[in-house]
C-alpha cells in the first residue's frame, strides 16, 4: 500500500459514512473512505424511519435506494397482549416523509456504497485502521489490507463514521458510561412461505413480552424477515447457552406470534450482541469528529440508529467542508449541541418506553389524536421539532400525560 494525500479521511463505509462522502465528493472534495470489511457484509439496523430520507435525499442518494426495491414502511405496530397501539407516519405531527424503508442491511448498505463509487467517491475495502497520529492540523492514519500490506493516509480532516467498530473512541479512549441501562439482543433472518399479505408487511411491529422485554418482526421485500428480542442483560440468563435453542424457547414466550415462525428455519444461527447502548466523552477534536454508532447509540426499540447516523453523517460533512475553506466553524455548538438535542429527545421516549411510561399512551385503548400525531412525529425521527410539544417538552410530557391516564384508570376502579 502506498502513501496517500487527501482532504478528508472517512472511516466506515456504512450509511453515515456514505452520506458523508457524497455530499463533500458533488462539492469537488477530495475525499478517501476506508471500510474493513468487505460488502456485502450483515450489520443491525434494519428498519429505518422518515427522517433518514431526508438526509439521503440530501446527499444524492435517495433515488438508488428507491430503485432497489425494499419494503416500503408506513408505520409502527406494537402489541401487548390485546392491547394494540399503531402509528399511521402519514398522520404525524408537522411536516416531513411519511414512508421510509425496511431493509437487509447487507443489500441496503450495498447500494449506498456503490452509488457512492458511481458518483467518484474512492472505497478502499479490507482495510483496516490500526493507528491514527495526529500532527497539528493533519493525520497520519496507518492502515493494514487483506493480506497485511501496510499503508498510510495524510488527511487534513478525519470523519470517524466506524459505527461499533468505534476506531477513534477506542484509541483516543473516548469511550463513556450510556445514557440507557444495559440491555443485550439476540436476533436472526427467516425465510417466510406464509406471510400475511397487506398491512403486515408495511408496518415494524413490536410485541410487548413484559415492560422491558420486547420482541421485533420487520418484514423485507425479498420474503425474508428480521426477528429479534431485546431485554435487560439478565432476562437471558433463563435460557439456553446456545444460540439456537435460546431463540426457539424465546419464540415459545411469544403470543401474538407464537408458533408463526415454527416452519421458517433460520438464515443464520441467531447473534447475540450485549450491552448495546454506547456513549463517548467527546465528538470531536482540531482535525476529528465521530458520527453515529462510532459516537453514540441509544437502544434499537425506535429504530433511531440510521437516522442519527446519517444526521450526524451530513452534518459533519457540512462542517467539515467549511473549516476546510477557512471558515469559521464552532463545533461545539453547531454540531455537538444540536446532536445532542436530538439524541436527548430520542432518550427521554427510550427511558419512559422501559419505565411504562411511554406505553401507558401508546396502548390506551381511546388515545388523544393529537397526542397521538405528536409522539408520532417523534417516532418518525422529527426530533429536532420544537413547534412539537412532544419534543419541546419531552422531560416531563410523557411522565405528565401518563400520570394522568393513571389517574383516569383509578378513577374508574374506585
Amino acid at each position: 500500500m502506498k502513501k496517500e494525500i487527501v482532504d478528508i479521511l472517512i472511516i466506515g463505509a456504512g450509511p453515515s459514512g456514505m452520506v458523508s462522502a457524497c455530499y463533500l465528493q458533488n462539492r469537488g472534495i477530495n475525499v478517501k473512505v476506508v471500510e474493513k470489511a468487505v460488502f456485502p457484509r450483515f450489520s443491525i439496523g434494519e428498519s429505518l424511519i422518515p427522517q433518514c430520507m431526508d438526509n439521503l435525499e440530501e446527499a444524492g442518494l435517495l433515488e438508488a435506494v428507491k430503485k432497489a426495491g425494499f419494503q416500503k414502511k408506513f408505520g409502527a405496530r406494537f402489541i401487548k397482549g390485546s392491547q394494540v397501539g399503531e402509528f399511521d407516519f402519514s398522520q404525524k405531527f408537522g411536516k416531513g416523509w411519511d414512508w421510509t424503508w425496511q431493509v437487509p442491511r447487507a443489500d441496503f448498505d450495498l447500494v449506498l456504497a456503490e452509488e457512492a463509487q458511481n458518483q467518484g467517491v474512492d472505497i478502499l475495502f479490507s482495510a483496516e485502521v490500526i493507528n491514527v497520529e495526529f500532527e497539528g492540523n493533519r493525520s497520519i492514519t496507518t492502515l493494514m489490507d487483506k493480506v497485511g500490506e501496510i499503508g498510510q493516509i495524510q488527511a487534513n480532516f478525519i470523519i470517524d463514521a466506524s459505527g461499533f467498530g468505534r476506531v477513534l473512541a477506542k484509541q483516543l479512549k473516548l469511550e463513556a458510561k450510556p445514557q440507557i441501562a444495559a440491555h443485550s439482543s439476540i436476533f436472526t433472518h427467516i425465510k417466510e412461505t406464509d406471510r400475511p399479505k397487506g398491512k403486515e408487511g408495511e408496518l415494524i411491529t413490536f410485541e410487548v413480552l413484559s415492560t422491558k422485554v420486547w420482541f421485533w418482526y420487520f418484514p423485507f421485500s425479498n420474503g425474508n424477515s428480521s426477528l429479534g428480542f431485546v431485554a435487560p442483560n439478565e432476562w437471558f440468563d433463563q435460557f439456553s447457552k446456545d444460540n439456537n435453542f435460546a431463540f426457539q424457547e424465546m419464540l415459545k414466550k411469544l403470543e401474538n406470534y407464537k408458533g408463526r415462525f415454527d416452519e421458517s428455519p433460520f438464515l443464520f444461527e441467531p447473534m447475540k450482541m450485549e450491552n448495546l447502548s454506547k456513549n463517548v466523552t467527546r465528538l470531536y477534536g482540531d482535525v476529528y469528529v465521530l458520527t453515529g454508532n462510532s459516537a453514540e447509540f441509544l437502544d434499537p426499540v425506535f429504530s433511531s440508529g440510521v437516522a442519527f447516523a446519517t444526521t450526524s453523517g451530513l452534518l459533519a460533512a457540512k462542517l467539515a467542508l467549511r473549516q476546510l475553506t477557512h471558515q469559521k466553524v464552532d463545533w461545539q455548538k453547531e454540531y455537538v449541541e444540536y446532536i445532542q438535542k436530538g439524541v436527548n429527545v430520542f432518550s427521554t421516549y427510550v427511558k419512559e418506553w422501559y419505565s411504562g411510561n411511554l406505553q401507558k399512551i401508546i396502548f390506551h385503548p381511546n388515545p388523544n389524536p393529537g397526542i397521538k400525531a405528536q409522539i408520532c412525529a417523534v417516532l418518525a425521527g422529527y426530533v429536532w421539532d420544537e413547534s412539537n410539544p412532544f419534543v419541546k417538552k419531552h422531560e416531563r410530557i410523557v411522565k405528565n400525560v401518563a400520570a394522568l391516564i393513571e389517574m383516569e384508570e383509578n378513577n374508574k376502579k374506585a
